[in-house]
């Protein structure tokens, strides 16, 4: 049995409204185990036997839309993918203050060229560094919420579907996946 996360873009910050009891129970439905949602924001974390997170991704997008006429991304890693994220911020040590950390998680890895000529909007004071499938960012002067760099920016310019976690819920699921 392998523990995954799985990340649901949109949900509840927007106008795609899911209940966390409707998540665990569809979750739990596909056959998953130890099924446990954090916050109301789309984070669901499960064992498995199936090794393809993609498969995985795809069973979770498909009874959200066949159950709740839902047409959500899906991305997911495994409990081992998340530790690494966890473990890996580039930012962590000049940041005391958690939410000004965030990791945008992408859908595939972007292109090298698009990678190349990715930039931060005019003026902000942003850094980021893209690895794989994520992109770490640090907001060293304020918020996320007042950047022009968000999820959005990240999907045009990457030419990927991204979903993207503050630092605490980066934490949380790391920890709440690892058992």
């Amino acid at each position: 049995m392998t523990r995954y996360v799985a990340l649901l873009r949109g949900v509840n910050v927007g106008t795609t409204r899911l209940a966390m009891a409707d998540l665990r129970r569809l979750v739990t439905d596909l056959g998953h185990e130890d099924v446990k949602t954090y916050l109301q924001s789309g984070n669901v974390v499960f064992g498995s036997t199936v090794r393809d997170a993609e498969r995985l991704a795809g069973g979770i997008e498909r009874v959200l839309a066949d159950e709740l006429g839902l047409s959500v991304p899906v991305l997911v890693r495994s409990a081992r993918e998340l530790a690494a994220v966890a473990g890996g911020n580039p930012y962590a040590e000049q940041e005391d203050d958690p939410t000004r950390l965030l990791v945008a998680f992408l859908a595939t890895a972007p292109k090298r060229s698009m990678v190349d000529a990715l930039t931060v909007p005019g003026g902000e004071n942003v850094s980021f560094t893209v690895t794989g499938r994520e992109v770490y960012l640090h907001f060293p002067e304020g918020g996320y919420g007042r950047s022009k760099f968000t999820n959005a920016y990240l999907e045009k310019k990457l030419d990927v579907v991204a979903t993207t976690r503050n630092w605490k819920s980066v934490r949380a699921l790391a920890e709440l996946a690892a058992g």
